[in-house]
């Protein structure tokens, strides 16, 4: 399954390694020291410039999302949820 980003931007839920928010880099240092590493190592994605309210890093993205944590996060479960009844079907 695919958790919207925002904008038009998809990811496969299977791909996302973490969902942060923004703030979280603002507030420490370790995490922005990761996520500055993450930024040179992989391919970044500013999904709206006006607005950055998340950050979602997969094995070889990070994207910076207009949607917040929680919404993004809520997303990701009722993905999951899906396709455990998916699964339970077959």
């Amino acid at each position: 399954m695919f958790i919207h980003l925002g904008g038009d931007m998809v990811v496969r839920a299977k791909e996302v390694i973490a969902i942060l928010s923004r703030d979280v880099q603002e507030s420490s240092n370790l995490t922005s020291a990761y996520l500055q590493q993450e930024k040179k190592r992989k391919k970044s994605v500013v999904i709206s410039e006006d607005f950055i309210k998340s950050i979602v890093i997969t094995d070889h993205v990070v994207y910076y999302s207009p949607v917040s944590s929680g919404t993004l996060k809520k997303r990701a479960v009722a993905t999951s949820d899906l396709d455990l009844q998916l699964e339970e079907k077959h």
